[in-house]
C-alpha cells in the first residue's frame, strides 16, 4: 500500500462512479496500471463493495433513531439469536456490541414515529431484552461514509 493506492481509495470513497480513466487522470497514472491497482485493492479486501448512497428523504426514510439495548442474557445462544433476528430487520442500518452501561447500540431508519413504534414491537417480540431506550435524531450535523485513511497502512 503506497500513497497512490491511498489516493485511489480516497477517490473511490468520495465517488465510486468515477471511471478508471478519471481516477488515472487525477493520480497521474495511465489507465491500465490504475485498473490493476484497483483490482488488487479489491482482491486484498480494502474495497468491500461499490454502492449508491440514497437520499433518505426521497425514499421516505428520514427518521433516524438510536436504540440502546440492555440485556441480562449473555449466553452464546442468546447472542447468536439476537444477531440473527436484528440482522433480519431492514430498518436496522448498524449494530454495535458496546462496552459500558448498554449492551448494544442500533441505528435504525424509519419513515415516521409510528413506523418506529411498529419496528419496536417487532424487535421486542423477536428477542428477550431487559431495557430498550430510543433517542430520535433531531438534526444530522455530519454524515459520511468515507473512512479516514491512516498513513500507517
Amino acid at each position: 500500500m503506497d500513497a497512490t493506492d491511498k489516493k485511489i481509495l480516497d477517490l473511490l470513497q468520495t465517488d465510486a462512479s468515477l471511471t478508471v480513466k478519471q481516477i488515472a487522470e487525477q493520480i497521474s497514472l495511465s489507465v491500465t496500471p490504475c485498473w490493476k491497482r484497483i483490482q488488487k485493492l479489491e482482491e486484498q479486501g480494502f474495497i468491500r463493495a461499490r454502492v449508491a448512497l440514497l437520499d433518505p428523504g426521497m425514499v421516505n426514510a428520514n427518521v433516524t433513531v438510536f436504540v440502546a439495548i440492555k440485556t441480562d442474557q449473555h449466553t452464546g445462544q442468546w447472542i447468536e439469536r439476537f444477531n440473527k433476528e436484528v440482522n433480519e430487520l431492514p430498518e436496522v442500518m448498524e449494530i454495535y456490541r458496546m462496552s459500558g452501561e448498554i449492551d448494544y447500540l442500533l441505528r435504525v431508519v424509519v419513515s415516521s414515529i409510528e413506523a418506529y413504534d411498529q419496528f419496536y414491537k417487532k424487535l421486542i417480540d423477536r428477542v428477550e431484552l431487559s431495557n430498550v431506550t430510543s433517542s430520535f435524531a433531531m438534526e444530522q450535523i455530519k454524515y459520511t461514509t468515507a473512512l479516514p485513511i491512516s498513513m500507517d497502512i
